[in-house]
């Protein structure tokens, strides 16, 4: 409908225009023809009477010129008549005008020796005003003025106006009558036809075996009916496989196996995440609303789950265009073009994201767990917005949760760690799961948090707890020990406090395999060229701006690797992808301008004027973007001084599908225990970096292309889907 509301508003539009000009046009020809023919009169008028006036104003007789006056202003048209001496005084009149303007335009006339007209209105009526100097040889004696009347101008014009708009009413309403007829039953309608079909079918919930279309798109509709029958037939069969598939434990994992999972083990309850970071930000770009996905770990591990199971995601409405993209519910369907699930946004004030996200949150939990050498900081005022912003998410998810039966809950990571125990007080029968997408500390380490109580009760409120790896379980299983009054069972691993059980279990989270990481399309050969990378070797770093990424370390690892090799100058770039992140924490501001210097310095050092050794892009890149990347690397490089899992390992390895190409992995993630193909390094030794990377750059072929498989294998049976799938299951079984 609102496509053929603007066909039809554009054809009229259009008509309105050109009527418009005509009119315009016509009125203007018109105005300046009476005016013309007005101006024409009253000369001739005051030059007739000039003579006579003249005689009379020699021989003094003023009611002789009085008379003459009255004669001629019984004129319908004359609203006045005025003769003045040479002194600018009224020797006779008839009709109004003020004394003062009559006497003042009447020298002015006499004064430059010429006639002077001007149209002017008085009151709500117009009027034209000629004034003629009356001259005897060489001497002015008098001047005439007159006023005739001028509003049957402003009369005809709107006249034409009037009858012009009448006949383009008339002609749009027919043109728009007969335009919406046509595009509505002969277009439109079949074509929405067609595309409420595809959507039916495309979202496999119809079992359409033909696409109705008219005689007019008979040949169109024909083609689609065959592609669609061919995508249900194709769909059906996946389903059945991976149905088939359920329990057989070594077949590969994917969303529709993910799916029939979800229908076995669940039986249609519903799923909502929760979470700070939102998977699709709304933002103003030059007048327009575009939208984009943020980088972080949870985004690109969540995202394919959602799609693949429906639901609800609430997370933290940060665009400054979100809010003008929402229902009244503030609701929006996702993905943008394809939706499969519902995101709800939750509004934060400025102060309320200064305390929860930047201030606890990302200076006092994110070091604390990271242990990446900076100094937790702890403001009792963050605390306060931290509980208060975690009520304010879990009372929106209880909202939307009041109608549910048994919802399944799975909440993000340590922005929310109170949320859980919210959930459980107030709707025992939900299931509610806890992802930690980061490090847990050691029990010590987590001592010097003044709420580390509360936090530790928030989170047991949940029925499970993830971690990726069984090393931060066990972290997690001591500080509670130390800690918080329960009961731990560590052949199940479960924290009992009261009758609540807590399940601690790792899951190593994953990336969709196969899918977007696993590369598509031709590659790009021009994605170097336009950063101007031309050397032989191209070693690629992705990352968040982050200071526990170790891109300071990386940069000395390849300066190392240059001072001892320089057989690499010239023929080796570091590039390095840096999406910024945080930039409100003054940590990070710092961290950034550290990172920029310490690539111009290394690059006044080494570079020439064809190349540098370091190329930083300080900016964000699509998934489709560093797929390109990916695929042109020799070498991926990742320094990470401590990291939860780090995604960016795996997206590489997915997205070789040559299976070749060498990564280069900090033991200090928990990748490193997943992908046993990559050549891991302590990032605190350059000297250990550098010669790594010498390494992986001489690597045989053959070696790499072995480590590859191996690593690919892995990724490919532990995808995200089989995360899911295990952390649902897990979480169901408790029950």
């Amino acid at each position: 409908m609102r496509q053929i509301l603007l066909i039809t508003g554009g054809v009229m539009c259009a008509i309105a225009l050109i009527v418009g000009s005509f009119t315009f046009y016509q009125a203007n020809r018109e105005e300046l023809s009476l005016s013309s023919d007005l101006q024409y009169r009253t000369r001739v008028l005051a030059d007739s009477l000039a003579e006579s006036i003249k005689q009379l104003l020699m021989q003094g007789s003023r009611m002789a010129i009085q008379k003459t006056v009255d004669k001629i202003a019984s004129n319908e048209r004359i609203t006045a008549l005025w003769v003045f001496d040479s002194a600018g005084r009224v020797a006779a009149y008839s009709g109004t005008v003020s004394d003062v303007s009559g006497s003042a335009l009447a020298i002015r006339a006499m004064d430059s020796n010429s006639s002077f007209s001007e149209f002017t209105r008085n009151g709500e009526e117009r009027a034209y005003v000629f004034v003629n100097p009356i001259r005897q040889g060489e001497r002015t004696i008098g001047a005439l003025m007159v006023v005739e009347k001028a509003d049957y101008i402003d009369e005809a014009i709107r006249s034409i106006w009037r009858e012009n708009l009448l006949r383009l009413f008339l002609q749009l309403l027919l043109f728009a009558a007969v335009i919406f007829v046509l595009v509505r039953w002969v277009f439109f309608r079949s074509i929405l036809k067609m595309v409420e079909s595809l959507k039916a079918v495309r979202k496999g919930n119809s079992e359409i075996d033909a696409v109705p279309g008219t005689s007019f798109f008979e040949p169109l509709a024909g083609e689609i009916s065959k592609v669609t029958m061919s995508l249900r037939q194709a769909r059906h069969s996946a389903s059945e496989e991976a149905r088939m598939r359920l329990e057989k434990i070594d077949s590969p994992w994917t969303a529709e196996r993910l799916k029939e999972f979800i229908k076995a083990y669940l039986k249609d309850r519903p799923i909502f995440v929760i979470s700070n970071r939102e998977p699709y930000v709304h933002n103003k770009v030059k007048n327009k609303i575009e939208w984009s996905v943020p980088a972080g770990g949870v985004v690109t591990a969540l995202e394919p789950v959602m799609e693949a199971c429906g639901g609800t995601w609430i997370a933290h409405g940060s665009g400054d265009a979100d809010k003008a993209t929402v229902d009244a519910e503030d609701k929006i369907a996702v993905p943008p073009e394809e939706p499969k699930y519902t995101l709800k946004r939750v509004w934060l004030t400025e102060k309320e994201i200064n305390g929860y996200y930047t201030g606890l949150s990302n200076e006092a939990l994110w070091p604390l767990c990271l242990m990446a050498h900076t100094r937790p900081l702890f403001r009792a005022e963050d605390w306060s917005e931290y509980k208060r912003v975690n009520a304010k998410f879990a009372k929106t998810l209880l909202d939307e949760i009041r109608h549910a039966k048994r919802p399944i809950v799975l909440v993000q990571d340590y922005h929310l760690a109170l949320v859980p125990e919210m959930i459980k007080k107030v709707r025992p029968d939900a299931l509610v799961a806890l992802f930690w997408h980061i490090p847990w500390p050691s029990a010590a380490q987590f001592n010097i948090c003044p709420w580390r109580e509360e936090l530790l009760f928030g989170m047991l409120g949940a029925d499970l707890i993830g971690f990726h790896t069984q090393q931060y379980c066990n972290n997690f299983i001591d500080t509670v020990g130390n800690e918080v009054e329960s009961r731990i069972d560590y052949e199940r691993f479960s924290v009992f406090r009261g009758t609540h059980q807590t399940l601690i279990k790792p899951f190593p989270i994953s990336i969709a395999f196969p899918g977007i990481a696993e590369g598509h399309g031709k590659l790009d050969k021009t994605v170097l060229t336009v950063l101007g990378i031309k050397s032989t070797y191209l070693v690629l770093g992705v990352d968040r701006l982050d200071y526990t990424k170790g891109i300071l370390e990386r940069f000395k690892g390849i300066e190392f690797l240059l001072d001892k090799h320089p057989e690499y100058s010239g023929n080796l770039t570091l590039l390095q992808i840096a999406s910024p992140t945080r930039e409100t924490v003054e940590k990070y501001r710092e961290y950034a301008m550290r990172v920029t210097e310490e690539a111009v310095r290394i690059n006044k050092k080494f570079g020439t004027k064809d190349w540098k050794p370091i190329v930083l892009e300080k900016r964000n890149y699509t998934h489709e973007a560093l797929i390109h990347l990916y695929q042109h690397a020799n070498v991926c490089l990742i320094t990470s001084l401590h990291d939860g899992m780090n995604l960016v390992a795996k997206e590489f390895v997915a997205a070789r599908r040559d299976e070749f190409g060498v990564l280069v992995l900090s033991q200090f993630t928990g990748a490193s225990r997943d992908l046993k193909g990559a050549l891991l390094i302590n990032p605190y030794s350059a000297e250990e970096t550098s010669e790594v990377l010498r390494i992986a750059l001489t690597m045989p072929k053959a070696e790499q292309n072995k480590r590859m498989k191996t690593m690919r294998d892995s990724v490919r049976d532990y995808n995200i889907y089989r995360w899911s799938a295990e952390l649902i299951k897990a979480l169901s079984q408790l029950e």
